[in-house]
């Protein structure tokens, strides 16, 4: 089978259109969604991926986007920052919490459960998504970082 698909080979040309194809249909592609208001240099990471119809946003946490730096707080405090971020990138991408389908939730103290969950619950009405929360060692002083995908409302 070697060299079939090779420049020159028998099935070349079906490769490269093929190829033109797949990278023209917006279910195979991926799209960065960043956040809106992020200046600061994070990580090397995107806020929000688009494939396929879904969205994964990577994990948010209570910093202040334009230095960088963790917004001191309550778990209260810090768990209202993050799904505020959460939820730019989320609009950001044409969804809300409602397109929300699982989450993925790491405190650093598991005995900020019930404070966390408070507030959490705001965000988070009708038909809540699936979600796991763990304890996690987290950078600096962050005391709570989420993650989620949604799924895209179709226009």
């Amino acid at each position: 089978m070697s060299g079939l698909l090779d420049a020159g080979g028998p099935f070349s040309s079906w490769r490269l259109r093929m190829g033109a194809l797949l990278r023209q249909n917006p279910f195979v592609a991926k799209t960065e969604i960043k956040h809106p208001d992020k200046t600061a240099s994070t990580g090397a990471y995107s806020a929000g991926v688009v494939a396929d119809g879904w969205l994964y946003v990577s994990g948010q946490g209570p910093l202040d986007m334009k230095t960088g730096a963790v917004v001191e707080g309550s778990i209260e405090d810090q768990t209202r920052l993050t799904l505020e971020h959460v939820g730019k990138i989320l609009n950001a991408a044409g969804c809300g919490f409602e397109d929300v389908v699982k989450c993925t939730c790491h405190l650093r103290d598991i005995a900020d459960f019930d404070r966390f969950n408070q507030v959490y619950a705001q965000f988070f009405t009708g038909i809540r998504p699936a979600r796991t929360t763990v304890q996690s060692v987290l950078w600096g002083t962050i005391k709570v970082e989420i993650d989620c995908i949604a799924k895209i409302p179709q226009k």
